[in-house]
């Protein structure tokens, strides 16, 4: 009788116990957590930003000074601790911390097995010529808001991208007269180079959902960006070339003959963009394509303001 019940007993408790986990997905597979995690730790930025951007403050993430300077957006909340190098953290400060849950990205696959001594960790291969960059940024999302809790959050803010996007490429349709213009988008590396993105960048894929095609037709690569010399930006031609910013040369490079010679410089279809990341998390293609289609809209045929300029009270 009383092993019976004894019996009875454990199978109640193994019975919680398996209720009590998480059933979660990274890229690995399906995945447990102990319990949904409240003290979470991010070791890489566009994986920061699918956490803020569902509502959760991080406990830490790595160069928090540097991400102010390249990604922006979303902003780091007060109370992250800086935890150091994307390559290698701060693994004591790290286990000070008492995170329940650290999430990484492939820079960071190599320390797995070190971080799973701290806590449960969860990995996300992120950018890779053998998938397509933007769906997986979009795929992490969802699975990350998953294992936080934060479904809802995460499909109410990718619907709510979408609606954003639909809404810019109708300011550019009525722009331009309901013919876009092919365009093509690069960084500047020096005066003599740049890096031109092409299939499988953000910054494209942003464009396509815009209803704009690209310029130039560039292989996918891991980033998708290709470096060329800056000769090359004369196959653009008669199309729009977009360059993001900041590149300290600027001034410099315009007065060379070679750029006031290419064709988009002569047509005046060539505008710079304000400064925002390339290489983010699913939300970071709200904010490319806010960014590029305020520059296009500034040099369009039929220049318009975008709906945040017309919400701006006159000074």
């Amino acid at each position: 009788m009383l092993r019976q019940a004894f019996i009875s007993l454990l199978l109640v408790c193994l019975s919680l116990s398996s209720w009590a986990e998480i059933q979660v997905h990274d890229s690995r597979g399906p995945q447990k957590l102990p319990a949904l995690p409240e003290r979470v730790a991010v070791l890489n930025w566009d994986l920061a930003e699918q956490v803020i951007e569902l509502g959760v403050t991080p406990i830490a993430m790595p160069e928090i000074n540097a991400y102010k300077e390249w990604v922006i957006q979303p902003t780091v909340p007060k109370g992250v601790q800086d935890i150091g190098s994307r390559i290698e953290p701060n693994f004591q400060l790290l286990a000070q911390l008492h995170p329940d849950l650290i999430i990484i990205a492939s820079p960071q696959l190599d320390l797995l097995e070190r971080l799973e001594k701290i806590a449960p960790v969860l990995y996300y291969h992120t950018y890779s010529a053998t998938h397509d960059n933007a769906a997986t940024a979009i795929s992490n999302f969802q699975h990350i808001a998953a294992a936080l809790g934060r479904s809802e959050v995460a499909e109410k803010r990718l619907t709510e991208m979408r609606q954003r996007l639909a809404e810019l490429k109708q300011q550019l349709l009525t722009a331009y007269g309901g013919k876009l213009p092919k365009v093509s988008t690069f960084r500047f590396a020096s005066t003599t180079s740049v890096y031109l993105f092409g299939d499988n960048s953000m910054a494209q894929y942003a464009l396509s959902q815009l209803g704009i095609s690209p310029a130039l037709h560039l292989p996918a690569t891991q980033w998708g960006a290709t470096q060329q010399r800056l000769m090359a930006l004369r196959d653009i031609g008669d199309a729009t070339a977009l360059y993001f910013t900041p590149f300290a040369q600027q001034q410099a490079l315009e007065k060379t003959i070679l750029w006031q010679a290419m064709p988009f410089v002569r047509q005046h279809r060539v505008h710079a963009v304000a400064p925002v990341w390339n290489y983010g998390g699913a939300i970071s293609i709200q904010y490319l394509a806010e960014a590029l289609a305020e520059s296009l809209l500034a040099i369009a045929p039929q220049p318009t303001k975008t709906s945040n300029d017309a919400n701006k009270t006159p000074e």
